[in-house]
């Protein structure tokens, strides 16, 4: 395991697509807050400045050719920390939503779990969705808590750490649909790896433009049940590729 001296590797991984609105300012809290961490910021075949702006900022940059959403975005940046020795990882969203002083709450409980998920809806965060929404993020804890028999109150959640075990799984079978964030839920369950879920606060995006849209919503909620109920009982044992936390 690469390693700078004594020093843990980590690395928050941001995929952007058309973010070069609020990706500056991303960038530069990171840069205050975690300076010691790697940046890898995944461009989703942007057609603005996204990718000239992360490099100006220091960031190693990967552009895909094309728009591939979050998933794939997300896959590439797995694979990129893995192979380059980053012995742990967050996923951080470009749009200014997630707070830089959670980070460390994400990684204080990488000790004794594989991947940890922030949650906008434990204790008495006042993150608020819409209604069809919130009936949708409902179903989907149920489905969830259904097929693994653990519970997760926030499973659409785009704010996660991951211990390096789970870098080199997602570097090659991390779903790269619509609403991935629910289906490595269940992969990372499946294959036995420990999956917790600690709270975080959360804020409003700051720029760009969401990538929600109704329908687009409706099919792939659809799509991620019928992904759950197939894949009831295909559960694994516990990875061989988990090693000791770092």
């Amino acid at each position: 395991m690469l390693r700078y001296g004594d020093r843990v590797r980590t690395a928050a991984i941001i995929p952007a697509f058309n973010e070069a609105e609020s990706l500056p300012a991303v960038l530069a809290e990171l840069a205050l807050t975690v300076p010691d961490h790697d940046v890898i910021v995944v461009d989703d075949g942007s057609t603005d400045a996204t990718a000239e702006v992360a490099r100006a900022a220091g960031a190693t940059c990967l552009s895909l050719p094309f728009n591939l959403g979050i998933g794939g975005a997300m896959r590439l940046g797995f694979r990129h920390a893995f192979e380059s020795g980053v012995d742990r990882a967050y996923q951080f969203d470009a749009d200014g939503q997630h707070d830089p002083s959670q980070i460390a709450h994400l990684l204080a409980a990488l000790d004794h779990a594989d991947m940890v998920v922030g949650s906008r809806f434990t204790d008495s965060g006042d993150y608020r969705v819409g209604r069809s929404r919130a009936l949708a993020m409902g179903l989907l804890r149920w489905m969830v808590r259904l097929m693994s028999g653990q519970r997760f109150t926030d499973t659409s959640s785009g704010f996660r750490a991951f211990r390096r075990p789970v870098l080199e799984a997602f570097a090659t079978d991390y779903p790269v649909e619509y609403m991935d964030s629910v289906e490595a839920l269940i992969v990372a369950l499946r294959r036995g790896f420990t999956v917790v879920e600690v709270p975080v606060t959360m804020r409003e995006r700051t720029g760009g433009v969401p990538s929600n849209r109704n329908l687009r919503l409706a099919y792939h909620f659809v799509r991620v049940l019928i992904l759950l109920v197939a894949g009831t009982g295909r559960r694994r044992s516990p990875s061989s590729l988990r090693s000791a936390a770092p």
